[in-house]
């Protein structure tokens, strides 16, 4: 359930970075709005996902998804600029995110407890 939580507080991160950008400065009223419900979201889910991730894990987790979404919604909404090396660049991001995933995973059936690594 936390990495369900974590991924949809991503999507919310996209969506605040983008109602912001759209906000012009804050003074758009809407966009505005939308920036501080989705921020306000986007943190509780965070927060949440952090009581059953890893705090490093978590937030690389967020952190780059929500870049990479930003990214696509402003290549595929806004206009912005795409070449090959972008969607490489954002690709090895999401590879990252996942491989974060499974070192997640893999550490939590196989890491000593706290104060009991063995001593030779």
């Amino acid at each position: 359930m936390h990495w369900i939580v974590l991924l949809a507080s991503a999507v919310m991160e996209a969506v605040w970075a983008t109602a912001l950008g759209e906000s012009d400065g804050l003074t758009e009223p809407t966009s505005s709005l939308i920036f501080f419900v989705a921020l306000a979201i986007s943190m509780a889910g965070l927060s949440y996902a952090m009581r059953g991730i890893p705090v490093g894990t978590a937030y690389a987790v967020w952190t780059g998804l929500g870049a990479v979404l930003t990214v696509a919604y402003a290549v595929m909404f806004d206009g912005e600029a795409v070449s090959v090396l972008k969607v490489l660049f954002l690709a090895g991001i999401v590879a990252c995110v996942i491989g974060l995933k499974f070192v997640d995973s893999h550490e939590a059936r196989t890491a000593w407890p706290r104060g009991s690594i063995p001593e030779d």
